[in-house]
């Protein structure tokens, strides 16, 4: 087994995640949101938007600023001449995948053994023509939301069907269906998901295709290593959120093919694998702040062990208990990760207010808070707000502060 020092393995791990890519020249394009996508293979969806909708920010990480209906229409819009490249999915966790890779999570649409599945058995035994009304005014309506379904399903208005439904238990058939590949989204209105049939938004082809459970969860594997360059077996799997048993085997088929090779990184414990495209540039540079929900950064204990960094998201640790803030960026330079930054967007002020800043151990605070104070101002610029204003919280923040003033 090959040894690998953790330096290598961070640039590897920061190569695959499309951070020493060339900045594109000129305007971003959709072509060159497709090529970020083509790193992270996925985008996690979450509805906090205290700074910026969480799918929104993998993009402007590797590729600066760029309009936002890019993605947009990449994930919700379709014509003839402009396919859509995403739809939406429970893959690492609610997240937009490439529709190619729709058939490659068909087996976990066909469990029925998952914990919120098991209790929607009760809705279903109790009001069973729920799941047949929805599917059919889905068909006639949509794309439509859960509220305008409920209202349609309501007091007998649809066609003689004389039950009500309430929009809990609307919902919740939604919410089944799609897991269950019966409905997906159409489009969304704000960040209201709109439901249809998958046969009027993906093309006929991946609907037809269905490969086995081993077949598709080693595919998902190849992806998760090509976007990791270098991880433990535990990592991989976290990608898609795969079981242990699904993961180790197809590792081992992975290994034995001759797609995966067994590295031994510097200060690991366990076993990483390589992807054997992988490459490690001899350096990384250029800065990035990440949101929480970045695909560099979901597996905890993988940050901690790449970059000597703990990261925890405290949106649901009491203010008073918080450490760093309620809605923390990590902020990268230069291949480390040298500080965070607890970030909220004043749409109403027009301002990005920074209310703590803090440098990491080691760092060397004139540098940091001066590249920091940039792309900070890069993002409100992005954001549309005018100003960056920061607080006093954290070590970083006087100097920060000076930055931002300067600038």
């Amino acid at each position: 087994m090959q040894s690998m020092g953790l330096g290598t393995a961070r640039r590897h791990a920061l190569a695959a995640q499309g951070f020493a890519d060339p900045a594109p020249r000129g305007d971003v394009t959709r072509r060159h949101v497709q090529r970020a996508l083509g790193r992270t293979k996925l985008l996690q969806l979450d509805s906090v938007n205290v700074a910026v909708r969480a799918h929104y920010m993998p993009v402007f990480s590797r590729l600066g600023a760029y309009s936002a209906e890019l993605l947009d229409a990449a994930a919700w819009q379709h014509s003839s001449r402009r396919p859509r490249l995403l739809v939406e999915y429970w893959a690492h966790e609610a997240s937009l995948i490439p529709v190619e890779d729709w058939p490659l999570l068909r087996w976990r649409m066909q469990q029925r053994d998952l914990g919120w599945r098991t209790r929607s058995a009760e809705l279903f035994d109790r009001c069973p023509q729920l799941v047949d009304d929805v599917l059919a005014a889905v068909k006639e309506l949509g794309p439509i939301g859960a509220g305008p379904l409920e209202r349609e399903l309501g007091g007998g208005q649809r066609k003689g069907r004389g039950t009500w439904w309430n929009r809990s238990d609307t919902k919740r058939v939604c919410e089944y269906l799609f897991a269950a590949g019966e409905l997906t989204t159409g489009t969304r209105r704000g960040f209201e998901r709109l439901y249809d049939l998958p046969e009027r938004v993906l093309p006929a082809h991946l609907l037809d295709n269905e490969p086995t459970e081993d077949e598709a969860v080693r595919t998902l594997v190849r992806r998760s290593a090509e976007a990791h360059g270098v991880a433990t077996e535990p990592d991989l799997r976290d990608y898609y959120r795969l079981s242990p048993a699904q993961s180790r085997q197809a590792v081992a088929e992975l290994v034995d093919e001759g797609v995966l090779e067994p590295v031994a990184v510097e200060g690991w414990q366990h076993t990483a694998y390589r992807h054997t495209t992988s490459r490690a540039p001899r350096k990384i540079t250029g800065r990035a702040l990440l949101c929480p929900f970045d695909p560099l950064i979901w597996e905890r204990s993988r940050t901690e062990r790449l970059f000597d960094f703990r990261y925890r998201i405290e949106i649901y640790v009491p203010e008073s208990k918080r450490q760093y803030g309620y809605y923390v960026f990590p902020f990268l330079l230069d291949g480390e990760l040298v500080a965070r930054v607890d970030l909220k967007a004043d749409r109403s002020a027009g301002v990005l207010r920074v209310p703590g800043a803090f440098l990491e151990p080691g760092r060397v605070a004139g540098r940091v808070a001066a590249e920091l104070a940039a792309s900070l101002r890069e993002m409100a610029d992005w954001l549309g707000l005018d100003d960056v204003v920061a607080g006093s919280r954290g070590d970083l923040a006087p100097q920060l502060g000076a930055e931002l003033r300067a600038l």
